[in-house]
């Protein structure tokens, strides 16, 4: 059996991942491609209540805007880490 300091462990890197796989559904179901802007673009969009209303990120709670700001930027197609623009 696994003790108490290996299970902990365990449930935090799940929650980890589970985090960022939650998010980048969030991104998927509001139809947002990371790869489909820029980073700027992206902080634009965070900006601006209307563009975040076009994109019904207005709806989100704080925390998952939070989230969803920072997946979208560190997947822009400019980021080290970019998603294909329109492939989810």
């Amino acid at each position: 059996m696994m003790n108490l300091s290996l299970k902990c462990i365990f449930l935090v890197l799940l929650f980890v991942d589970l985090n960022a796989l939650e998010i980048e559904d969030v991104a998927k179901r509001l139809h947002l491609s990371a790869g489909s802007k820029a980073g700027i673009q992206w902080k634009r969009v965070f900006k601006s209540a209307k563009k975040m209303k076009r994109y019904k990120i207005d709806t989100l709670s704080n925390d998952t805007k939070l989230k969803l700001e920072k997946y979208l930027i560190n997947h822009a197609i400019d980021s080290d880490k970019p998603t294909v623009a329109g492939g989810f």
